[in-house]
């Protein structure tokens, strides 16, 4: 993360309370995991039951005097959100509209693996004019998201994503609670149609980028706060290739979650923000009639992606210490001990796929790949094997065998020149250390791997079942950089 960013905006200063923690970092984080105060709100309890609809639907994203857009959504707006509470069970009736079979990915979230919506893998695709039910109980309370998982690329670059919000983990309230999504769309300006959602050169290097990057799907919004309130911002990377490093300017800022699991607050200077990455912000609002900013630095010229105005009377007249979020119930890897394993991200051999069929039980294991789910071609690799593209027609082999209950640690290594947002589905890891990133030890189910960086990880492979391992820079993901692990 670059550091001449911080002459750039108004910092924290030093009456920035961390709880449980001794001694800063340069970056302003723990440099040993602070203690969050325990919850005491018990869970909820029952049934919230939700519809969603994948289809086409018209939007002006780029005015209300421009050409319309056709997005694809899972509601009437676009980012579809669902609010629960911890311990209310989510019952789903999806719908697919589209024109073409999907599925719905529950992002981040610790669910059994049938629920887990991965075509050919948990379930079948759900194809046009069918209908697939989705019932669990996140465990975990947090900034979530969901979206397909097969033509990723064209699907999610039509907008169709949605935010969950498992709510239960403040210590005490904020003054507003508000979600953000940031999101490139590769538009036609004179049209409002699409332009190509991959190209050759994105593929094999950093990803095609967008040409109109929205907030909430709108260009640099204006955002209403109550002026000096302490205010909760979840921020969401829901793009499939753009890579922020996201501060703000004219408000004091810190991070209370990454991933949507708590963290001891720490001042917000600059922080990377891949693709499928959440960060949970506290922000002194702007006084009334004032205004502060949501940038990106990873640029030539800083970008504005949104502004926030203070509105009516000051909330708040005391130095600014944001309220921690509670703890949260993920199981903690007993790193001593546990098995050691090391995943590779590279460049693809030859353009070849490892095919082998491991476990006949699995009827899911020998279903046919489709179009949508096998990309033409292959550009990446994990450890030597790609995902099956062109004329593979099989689900490879896992890349490890777990054992329940078992803690491991995972060394993943990027072996080449690009970053690559690494996303694990159905666990939590915690992550304790990067060779060339300064981050602090925090729980994520995604990790941003810079060049030749290796990061560490650890986690408890608590439930059994075929769970995706990918880069979520999804043109990477859909050339080859894709695989799963099984745990038995």
């Amino acid at each position: 993360m670059p550091s001449n960013a911080l002459s750039r905006r108004t910092l924290l200063g030093g009456g920035l309370a961390v709880a449980g923690a001794a001694l800063l970092s340069a970056r302003g984080f723990a440099r040993t995991p602070a203690k969050l105060p325990k919850r005491t709100r018990a869970p909820a309890s029952g049934e919230k039951a939700i519809s969603l609809a994948a289809q086409e639907r018209p939007f002006r994203l780029l005015g209300a005097e421009a050409p319309e857009t056709a997005i694809w959504t899972y509601g009437p707006e676009p980012f579809h959100l669902v609010r629960l509470a911890r311990g209310e069970t989510l019952s789903v009736d999806f719908e697919n509209r589209l024109p073409e079979h999907t599925s719905i990915h529950w992002h981040g979230l610790r669910i059994p693996n049938d629920q887990d919506g991965v075509p050919y893998v948990t379930q079948a695709p759900v194809k046009p004019g069918e209908r697939h039910s989705y019932r669990f109980t996140p465990p975990d309370t947090g900034t979530f998201w969901f979206h397909p998982h097969c033509d990723t690329a064209a699907q999610l670059g039509r907008g169709l994503a949605g935010v969950m919000i498992v709510e239960g983990d403040e210590s005490r309230p904020y003054d507003e609670d508000i979600v953000v999504v940031l999101k490139d769309w590769r538009l036609d300006e004179k049209t409002g149609g699409y332009l190509p959602f991959s190209t050759p050169r994105g593929e094999l290097r950093a990803g095609t980028f967008g040409t109109v990057r929205t907030a909430n799907a709108a260009i640099a919004p204006r955002i209403a706060l109550p002026a000096g309130g302490d205010c909760r911002l979840r921020l969401l990377n829901l793009d499939s290739t753009r890579i922020g490093s996201l501060g703000f300017e004219g408000m004091e800022a810190a991070i209370v979650a990454i991933d949507g699991n708590p963290i001891a607050p720490f001042p917000l200077h600059e922080w990377r923000l891949g693709p499928a990455m959440r960060l949970d912000v506290v922000v002194r609002a702007p006084a009334s009639g004032a205004e502060g900013r949501l940038m990106d630095f990873f640029a030539a010229e800083p970008v504005t992606l949104a502004t926030f105005v203070g509105e009516g009377e000051a909330l708040k007249t005391g130095s600014f210490d944001p309220a921690p979020l509670t703890a949260s119930d993920i199981p903690e890897p007993k790193t001593k001990g546990a098995e050691r394993l090391r995943l590779a991200f590279a460049t693809a051999s030859g353009g070849k796929a490892a095919l082998a069929i491991d476990d006949d039980r699995d009827p899911l294991a020998n279903a046919l790949l489709d179009s949508l789910c096998s990309a033409s071609k292959t550009n990446w690799s994990m450890n030597g094997q790609s995902w099956p593209g062109g004329d593979h027609s099989n689900v490879p082999a896992p890349l490890f065998t777990l054992k329940e209950g078992r803690s491991y640690v995972v060394e993943l290594s990027n072996e080449t020149p690009h970053v690559h947002p690494i996303h694990l589905h159905g666990f939590t890891f915690k992550v304790l250390n990067s060779t060339r990133a300064e981050l602090p030890v925090h729980y994520a189910d995604t990790v941003l791997l810079t060049p030749n960086d290796r990061v560490t990880i650890g986690f408890v492979a608590d439930r059994v079942g075929a769970w995706m391992v990918h880069c979520h820079l999804i043109e990477h993901q859909e050339t080859g950089m894709m695989g799963y692990v099984r745990v038995v």
